[in-house]
């Protein structure tokens, strides 16, 4: 058994007695519940909504070669400096390079699975730079030196109180427990560090290859100042986030919001083509994006299971899985949990080290239903099994 799977088993033995803890997940995921099912019986054909859904995704990835290069393309037309990187160490060492070019002091970044993945922010502070979360859940966690809990809900284990404790500690202002009154510490906060930011870093939900724009969706507008304020914009992203057309958002967008928050549609749903133009009030004076692979090629090779590539980070498996609903984010001690994190893990970080997170399921089928693109993740966790006997 190796280091990880030995600790998985230590902190799922440990937490599934912490009654406190289940109880505050199990609650605020019962709630999500609620509202997700509101929103999907607004659909007219909900099922039928996943299976367009994964037809998008099956055409971008199965054509992935002619989609990232007319979405580069575009881009470059308009001005943005596109790069490639194929390895974590690549893509830090780049966004360092330009920070260096820039002379940059502070980077003000909004929620990067991507940049979770490679640990961009250790990188960075490594290499001399100030680098702020600006999402609330993602700059609590920061604050507390933790990885985020979930991909949607970073700091969803934590309650008030701690919340509270923590602005005590690392702000020294956190005047009640009221989230509100804890919102305005943030905010004023984070409205400093972006006026004074050299650089702004973001993520992508999807990037449309007709148009060569980054589609990005937040419910705060954090990830709007951060585009807008700095000088610099880099954006980081997973190869996989491509869609082939613009109209394809009009049912992404929605599904996205639905099955990630139980909303009709995300509060902020904002393109990005590129810096500045000349008839543009304001955005970078520079803007660029690092596409990056991580051996996402070598996942998209093994054609039984390029579909995992389809994913499009909503946290719907981690949502309705039992174990992750009783163990927790912080146990799988990787940037994707739950299901979606026991089938891509092993491939993309290492069978030996991470194969244990595909035994990590009851392969009850819940995470399969749930998928808005039809991902069969019950199938490849069992596949991953196989692999590994």
């Amino acid at each position: 058994m190796s280091g990880a799977a030995s600790q998985f088993k230590r902190d799922a033995i440990r937490l599934t007695a912490d009654l406190g803890h289940r109880y505050r997940i199990q609650t605020a995921l019962g709630k999500y519940e609620v509202k997700r099912d509101e929103k999907k019986a607004l659909f007219q054909d909900y099922e039928g909504a996943r299976q367009l859904a994964a037809e998008i995704k099956w055409t971008a990835i199965n054509q992935l070669d002619r989609t990232l290069e007319q979405f580069v393309r575009g881009l470059e037309a308009r001005g943005t400096r596109v790069h490639w990187a194929e390895t974590a160490q690549e893509a830090c060492d780049l966004i360092a390079a330009i920070a260096r070019d820039k002379q940059a002091r502070s980077i003000v970044k909004s929620k990067a699975m991507t940049a979770e993945e490679i640990h961009l922010n250790r990188a960075l502070e490594q290499a001399g730079f100030e680098v702020v979360e600006s999402d609330l859940g993602e700059f609590i966690v920061q604050l507390r030196a933790e990885p985020p809990y979930h991909i949607v809900f970073p700091a969803m284990h934590l309650t008030r109180d701690e919340i509270q404790r923590t602005f005590e500690q690392k702000l020294g202002d956190a005047p009640s427990d009221d989230p509100e009154a804890l919102t305005m510490v943030a905010r004023r906060v984070l409205r400093q560090k972006y006026v004074q930011a050299d650089i702004g870093l973001t993520g992508a939900n999807f990037a449309v290859a007709e148009t060569g724009m980054i589609s990005i969706t937040e419910n705060e507008g954090n990830a709007r100042l951060t585009a807008a304020l700095p000088k610099t914009m880099i954006t980081l992203l997973g190869i996989e986030k491509v869609v082939p057309r613009l109209e394809d958002l009009a049912l992404l967008l929605p599904m996205l919001a639905t099955v990630g928050a139980g909303q009709l549609l995300s509060g902020y749903n904002t393109l990005y083509g590129g810096p500045r133009q000349p008839d543009e009030a304001d955005g970078p004076e520079e803007f660029h994006v690092v596409l990056l692979d991580n051996r996402r090629t070598a996942l998209l090779a093994q054609t039984e299971q390029r579909d995992a590539l389809h994913c499009i980070r909503c946290g719907a498996c981690l949502n309705v899985c039992p174990v992750y609903r009783h163990v927790g984010g912080h146990t799988y001690a990787t940037t994707y949990p739950g299901p979606i994190g026991g089938v891509i893990t092993p491939p993309l970080r290492g069978w030996q080290d991470w194969i244990h997170l595909s035994y990590c399921s009851s392969l009850c089928g819940a995470c399969t239903d749930a998928c808005p693109v039809k991902i069969d993740l019950a199938h490849h966790l069992l596949r991953n099994r196989h692999t590994a006997a």
